[in-house]
């Protein structure tokens, strides 16, 4: 029979599971409780970096329709539950990454879908919402201001017009 706070820490990682945008599975051997501290904040808010036990954590993927997740519990396991930008949190998890080695992406699951550790680091390459939402809209506010030249040409071709005619009428 299982332990009643066995049930709760699966039933609080299932939970997290479902309720996160996204997932990164991480090693952490190797780190130092600094280095972990480190990386928590690096994280900035975007995320919680959790330590979990690989048994509660293929219980809680199982029971929360990710056993495509069971795989990557293998040796010491952390997971970065985003509940941010995943982009941010790819970024940040890369970027650590390059800094300590010992920190290794096993992989993730974003919105429901596997994500290989490839595909982490290639989701980390994309620009934050932010940024893709600013080109967006200064390629409308370009778009209205050509349309606003536009629409004003041709009023300017008429005041011209006019201007010459009535400068054409004075000299007859």
């Amino acid at each position: 029979m299982p332990k009643p706070e066995k049930v709760r820490a699966v039933a609080e990682l299932t939970e997290r599971f479902k309720t996160s945008t996204a997932a990164v599975l991480t090693e952490y051997r190797g780190l130092s409780v600094a280095q972990l501290a480190e990386l928590r904040k690096a994280l900035n808010g975007n995320a919680e970096y959790k330590v979990v036990k690989n048994t509660l954590s293929t219980l809680a993927v199982r029971e929360a329709g990710l056993a495509e997740l069971e795989s990557f519990f293998q040796g010491p396991s952390a997971v970065a539950f985003v509940t941010g930008d995943p982009v941010r949190v790819a970024k940040s998890l890369r970027d650590f990454a390059r800094s300590n080695p010992a920190l290794v992406i096993k992989g993730g699951v974003l919105e429901g879908k596997l994500l290989t550790p490839p595909e982490v680091t290639a989701l980390a390459d994309l620009e934050s919402r932010e940024v893709v939402l600013a080109k967006v809209a200064g390629a409308a506010n370009a778009l209205l201001a050509r349309a606003a030249g536009l629409f004003q040409a041709p009023l300017a071709q008429v005041a011209r017009l006019a201007d010459a005619l009535r400068a054409k009428q004075a000299e007859a």
